[in-house]
C-alpha cells in the first residue's frame, strides 16, 4: 500500500501545474506558496490542499523570515515531507527552508550550483569541465589580472538572475570599470566572463538515483541574449538523437550533473558549441521555461513535469522508477510578443502545427515532424509571418 506524503511547492511564477496534478493524482497532499499577483492564475486548486500567497512588490524576492514563519505554523498541523522549487528563483528559497526544517533534498551549498552562476563556474572548473574564462568581482587585483589575460568582449552577469536578465556586454577595460562603478555596493553579486562565439544549446534531463534516465538536446536558433537585448523572435529546435552534437552535449551534461550533485529530479542546462566543442554556460534544478518543456514533450512523448513528480514519489515510496519510452521525433518552437492581445490562429492550417501559445499579447507555435529539416522549414516560414504581422518588442528592464 502506498503512503501519502505532503509536498510543499514554491513557485513565484505560474508554472509546474502538471507536476502538481501528477503528485496529487499519485495520492499526495500538495501545498502551494506563490506570489500574490499569481493568485488568479489557473492553478489546479481542486487538487491543492492549501495555497499561500507572498505579497512582496517584487514577486521573485520573498521575505525568507515571513516564509519560514508561515511554514512553521503550517507544519504544526500538517506534515510536510518534501519541499519543491518549481521556478529558478525558488531554488534558493527551497534550499533555505530545507536547511531550517531539516528536510531531505538539496541544501544551500548544493543548491548554489543550480542558481549561483559563479558557484556553477567554480564547480565546473574544479571538475575539469570546459567553461569560458571568468572571474569573481571581489578583488580589484584579480579583476585586472583577468582582463589583462583574456580577450574581450566580456559579459558581466548577475550571479543569481535567471536567463539573460541583467547581463551586460562590455567591449574594453574602460567600459568594464565604468560599469563596475555603476554597480556600487552590488558589484560582488556579479561575475565577468569571456565571450565565446557559437551555437547556444540546451539539454533537458531527468535524474534518478544519481543517474540521468532521460535527456534531449536542442539548439536555440538565435542566442537568448540577442533576443532579450536586441529584439527578435525566440526559436529553438530539437537535435537529432544521432547528431554528433547531441552525443557531445549528453556526455558533458552527465559530467556536469554528477559534479554538481544532482541526485533526483529535472534539470535544464545550457552550453555553447565553440569551435566544435561544448562549453558549459549554466544549469538549473527545474524544468526548462519558455515552453521548452512542451517542445521536448511533443518531440519525445515525455512530460518532464509529470515524470519529475513520479521520480519524487518513487524516492519517497522507496520504490523503483522507470523512465517512459521516448520517441525520437523532432519539434521546434517559435514565440514572440504580439502587437495583438489575442492572435487569430484559425488561419493557419499546416499539419506540422502541434501547439499554439495561448497567452495575451504573445504569439507562438510548436511544429512537429519526423524530419528535422521540415521543422526548420516551418520555423523559417513562420518567423517571416510573425515578423511581418505580429512581432512587438519592449526594452528589457535591467
Amino acid at each position: 500500500m502506498k503512503n501519502e506524503f505532503g509536498f510543499l511547492c514554491l513557485s513565484c511564477e505560474f508554472k509546474g501545474d502538471d507536476f502538481i496534478r501528477t503528485i496529487a493524482e499519485l495520492g499526495h497532499r500538495v501545498y502551494l506558496i506563490t506570489s500574490e499577483d499569481k493568485r488568479d492564475e489557473p492553478w489546479p486548486y481542486d487538487l491543492i490542499t492549501e495555497a499561500f500567497y507572498m505579497a512582496e512588490k517584487d514577486a521573485r524576492k520573498w521575505s525568507l523570515a515571513d516564509m519560514k514563519l508561515g511554514v512553521a505554523h503550517l507544519m504544526r498541523s500538517d506534515k510536510i515531507d518534501r519541499i519543491i522549487a518549481l521556478d529558478d528563483y525558488d531554488v534558493n528559497k527551497a534550499a533555505h527552508l530545507r536547511e531550517e526544517f531539516r528536510m531531505p533534498g538539496m541544501g544551500e551549498t548544493t543548491a548554489r550550483h543550480f542558481y549561483d552562476k559563479l558557484a556553477m563556474r567554480m564547480q565546473a572548473d574544479d571538475a575539469g569541465i570546459p567553461v569560458p574564462g571568468f572571474s569573481a568581482l571581489f578583488n580589484d587585483s584579480d579583476i585586472h589580472h583577468f582582463l589583462n589575460n583574456s580577450e574581450g568582449p566580456w559579459f558581466v552577469k548577475p550571479r543569481s538572475d535567471a536567463g539573460t536578465l541583467g547581463i551586460r556586454r562590455v567591449g574594453n577595460e574602460e567600459a568594464f570599470w565604468a560599469l563596475s562603478e555603476s554597480l556600487g555596493e552590488d558589484r560582488h553579486h556579479y561575475l565577468i566572463e569571456e565571450f565565446k562565439s557559437g551555437d547556444v544549446c540546451h539539454v533537458d534531463s531527468l535524474s534518478y538515483n544519481n543517474k540521468i534516465v532521460f535527456t534531449r538536446s536542442s539548439q536555440y536558433l538565435k542566442p537568448p541574449f540577442d533576443i532579450a537585448h536586441g529584439g527578435g523572435i525566440f526559436q529553438s529546435c530539437t537535435l537529432d538523437v544521432d547528431d554528433a552534437r547531441h552525443k557531445q552535449l549528453s556526455k558533458l551534461n552527465k559530467k556536469v550533473l554528477a559534479a554538481f550533485g544532482m541526485k533526483h529530479g529535472a534539470s535544464h542546462s545550457e552550453y555553447i558549441m565553440h569551435n566544435g566543442e561544448p562549453f558549459f554556460l549554466e544549469t538549473s534544478a527545474r524544468v526548462g521555461g519558455a515552453n521548452l518543456s512542451s517542445m521536448v514533450q511533443i518531440a519525445s512523448d515525455v512530460n518532464l513535469w509529470s515524470e519529475w513528480a513520479k521520480i519524487e514519489d518513487a524516492v519517497l515510496q522507496k520504490s523503483s522508477y522507470e523512465a517512459p519510452k521516448s520517441k525520437s521525433g523532432h519539434a521546434g518552437i517559435i514565440a514572440s510578443l504580439s502587437r495583438y492581445a489575442q492572435p487569430d490562429y484559425s488561419q493557419y492550417h499546416d499539419s506540422e502545427i502541434a501547439w499554439t501559445l495561448e497567452k495575451d499579447h504573445h504569439v507562438g507555435f510548436i511544429f512537429s515532424d519526423e524530419k528535422q529539416d521540415r521543422v526548420l522549414e516551418m520555423l523559417e516560414k513562420y518567423s517571416r509571418i510573425i515578423d511581418e504581422e505580429y512581432h512587438a518588442a519592449i526594452p528589457l528592464k535591467e
